[in-house]
């Protein structure tokens, strides 16, 4: 058995592993280290931060239910945003918020791209998206991805909130990796819309 100490250096599939072969304490760790993570990206998704914390509860509860589940050649990771973006569907359903997305609609027809948009949304960094200059003109982009349809608001918020790669969007939304960029190319394309009928968010 690891001190907790310990277990705070092993990575996330070691944890669990040890949490497999009994060792609870595991379990927190792996809880803690996701804690802010998780529930930012949930707390974006759901728009509401008590259905969040709910969420974020559930996705736990289920990954110490049902930890025989899990493969252990998978990265727990995108296996985490996995289950936490089944909960929030389920949620989303639940409360009747949920509009059901047609998994044929992979293609939007192309506007002409915003190299101005497309710098912000793609940039380097670890939220780009919460790095567009000026509060005004970041809340305005934030506000157009909350107004994506929800098929395309999942792959922004994985790709470029959480700085997930493609395969591991694909593995979580069940889509092939050519799915994912077709949606990401429609959200950016719909964002440039928004972008261009936006006169805030010019210079």
């Amino acid at each position: 058995m690891l001190s907790s100490d310990d277990l705070t250096e092993c990575s996330d599939e070691e944890l669990l592993a040890y949490f497999r072969r009994g060792q609870r304490e595991a379990f927190g760790v792996l809880l803690r280290r996701y804690e802010g993570e998780l529930y930012g990206y949930l707390r974006r998704y759901l728009g509401d931060a008590e259905l969040a914390e709910d969420v974020f509860q559930n996705t736990f509860l289920q990954v110490f239910t049902k930890i025989n589940r899990y493969d252990p050649d998978r990265p727990v990771r995108p296996w985490l945003y996995t289950v936490a973006t089944n909960q929030a569907i389920d949620a989303l359903r639940r409360s009747a918020r949920f509009q059901a997305m047609s998994l044929d609609q992979e293609r939007e027809d192309a506007a002409a791209d915003s190299p101005q948009l497309l710098s912000l949304l793609e940039s380097r960094g670890p939220n780009p998206l919460d790095q567009v200059q000026g509060e005004e003109r970041g809340q305005l982009v934030r506000a157009s991805v909350e107004r994506l349809p929800e098929f395309l608001r999942q792959v922004v918020l994985l790709a470029y909130y959480q700085g997930l790669k493609y395969k591991d969007i694909a593995d979580i939304l069940s889509i092939p990796v050519g799915t994912v960029k077709s949606r990401l190319h429609a959200a950016l394309c719909k964002l440039q819309e928004s972008w261009a009928n936006m006169p805030a968010l010019k210079d």
